[in-house]
C-alpha cells in the first residue's frame, strides 16, 4: 500500500513535475490577491495569451522562447497603458482588444512556419516533459517573483490601493504599477513550459479569489493563497499519475474545487450568522 502511494517520487520525470509545479504555484500565489483585488484578472488573461507571437519570434531568432514571451507581455501591458490613457475606451475593452489581436496573430504566425514545437504544449504545457534545465529556469524566475513581491510587499500594496496617499509620501507608482506588470509578465513566462499560456491565467485568479474568501487581511490572504496554490499543484501533480490524467488541467480543477469549497463554506457560515441574529 505505501509503495503504492510513493510510486509517483520513484520516476525523474514526476520528481521534476512536482518540483516545476510547485515552483510555478509560490509566484502565482503571491500574484494571485493583487490581480484579484485589483480587478486584474483580465490583464492576467491578456499577457498569457499576448505572448505567444513572443515566442513565434524568439524560435524563429534562435533566442530562449523566455525572452520573446516576456517581450510580448510587456508590449501588451505597454500597449494597454498606452491606450487607456490616450483614448475614451475602458481598459477592460482596451485589454480585449490588445490580447485577442496579439493571440490572433500569435496563431497565424505559428500556422506560417515549419517547427519542432507543439502547439498544445505552448498552449496548455508539458508538466511530464520538462528538464531540469527548465525547472532551474523556472526557479530562477520564481525567486525573483518572490524577491520582488516580499521585499516591496508593502510599498506594493501601497501604490496599487491607495496610488493617491502613496505619491504624496513620494513612492514612485508608476515605477510600481509597470514593475508589478513586469513581474505578471515573467511569471507567466515561468509557468509556460509547465501549464501553458491557457492554463496560466486560472492558477493566476483561483489561489486568490479562494483566500477572498476565507480571510479579511491582506496578509493572511496572501498566505492562504500561496497554500492552496502549492497545495493543489503538488496534489495536481500527484493525482493525475493515478487516474492518468494531464497533470496541469487536474491543478486547474483541483483549484476550482478548492474554490466551491470555500464558497459553500462561507455561504453557510453566513446563513448561521444570519439566522442566529
Amino acid at each position: 500500500m505505501i509503495e503504492t502511494l510513493l510510486l509517483p517520487f520513484q520516476f525523474p520525470f514526476m520528481q521534476q513535475a512536482f518540483i516545476i509545479g510547485l515552483l510555478v504555484a509560490l509566484p502565482m500565489g503571491l500574484l494571485s490577491p493583487f490581480l484579484v483585488l485589483k480587478g486584474w484578472s483580465l490583464m492576467g488573461d491578456a499577457i498569457s495569451h499576448a505572448v505567444l507571437p513572443g515566442i513565434v519570434l524568439a524560435y524563429l531568432a534562435g533566442l530562449p522562447l523566455a525572452v520573446g514571451a516576456f517581450s510580448a507581455g510587456m508590449v501588451c501591458s505597454l500597449a494597454v497603458g498606452y491606450l487607456k490613457e490616450n483614448s475614451r475606451v475602458k481598459e477592460d475593452t482596451v485589454m480585449g482588444v490588445v490580447f485577442s489581436g496579439m493571440f490572433g496573430l500569435g496563431i497565424v504566425m505559428f500556422s506560417m512556419i515549419e517547427s519542432d514545437l507543439h502547439l498544445l504544449h505552448v498552449l496548455f504545457g508539458d508538466i511530464l516533459g520538462v528538464t531540469w534545465r527548465d525547472v532551474i529556469e523556472t526557479g530562477v524566475i520564481a525567486l525573483v517573483t518572490l524577491g520582488f513581491g516580499g521585499l516591496l510587499r508593502r510599498d506594493l500594496l501601497l501604490a496599487a490601493f491607495d496610488p493617491q496617499h502613496a505619491r504624496a509620501i513620494g513612492l514612485p507608482v508608476r515605477v510600481y504599477h509597470y514593475g508589478l506588470l513586469a513581474i505578471l509578465s515573467l511569471t507567466i513566462v515561468g509557468a509556460l513550459k509547465a501549464v501553458g499560456i491557457i492554463l496560466a491565467i486560472a492558477m493566476l485568479i483561483a489561489p486568490g479569489a479562494t483566500a477572498f474568501l476565507l480571510t479579511r487581511r491582506f496578509e493572511a490572504m496572501v498566505a492562504v493563497s500561496m497554500l492552496i496554490a502549492t497545495a493543489c499543484a503538488f496534489f495536481g501533480v500527484y493525482l493525475s499519475f493515478f487516474i492518468d490524467s494531464a497533470p496541469a488541467p487536474t491543478i486547474v480543477v483541483l483549484m476550482a474545487l478548492v474554490f466551491i469549497a470555500a464558497f459553500i463554506k462561507t455561504t453557510v457560515s453566513a446563513s448561521r450568522a444570519a439566522a442566529a441574529r
